[in-house]
């Protein structure tokens, strides 16, 4: 693949705006989603605590509940406002992916459960909405994460001899 190329087949120029104007719903909901459950979190909501403290528990560090609950809360606030960004939509995007395949991770193999707190796994069904939105962002806008990407891999990694 030449360097005038890009990495991926491109779509109609037409389909790409289209996709561009519907990330921004995505985004919103995104923005919204981690913003709303700021409250619990940095508040120390009695359902947050409990459920921080089953994780740190699990993971082998007792009495980590607060520091864990408040970088999980801090992250997903630089999620939330770089999503909304349209220069950082997409490291909003990668970020809001990866803090949700943590929390989709952690509530499928942890003592956590899907339905943590009896409703119907309705924690656990948010953050997997809310990762399918991060991965429509990242699709929507894919022609900057590659170059990003690319960027990324010629400051970073040694090139080739």
């Amino acid at each position: 693949m030449s360097a005038t190329q890009p990495s991926f087949i491109p779509l109609p120029p037409q389909a790409d705006r289209v996709l561009k104007l519907l990330a921004w719903p995505a985004a919103i909901w995104i923005a919204y989603e981690l913003t709303w459950y700021q409250q619990f979190k940095l508040t120390g909501n009695e359902g947050s605590v409990y459920l921080f403290t089953i994780l740190s528990d699990w993971l082998g560090t007792p009495g980590g509940e607060k520091p864990f609950r408040l970088f999980v809360a801090i992250l997903e606030i630089f999620c939330a406002v770089f999503v909304l960004i349209p220069r950082t939509r997409m490291i909003g995007a990668a970020l809001s992916l990866g803090t949700m395949s943590g929390a989709i991770f952690f509530h499928t193999i942890s003592p956590l459960g899907i339905d943590p707190y009896g409703d119907g796994g309705t924690l656990f069904k948010e953050a997997v909405f809310t990762w399918f939105m991060a991965l429509f962002v990242l699709f929507a806008h894919r022609a900057e994460a590659v170059a990003l990407l690319g960027w990324l891999r010629s400051r970073f990694l040694p090139a080739a001899a």
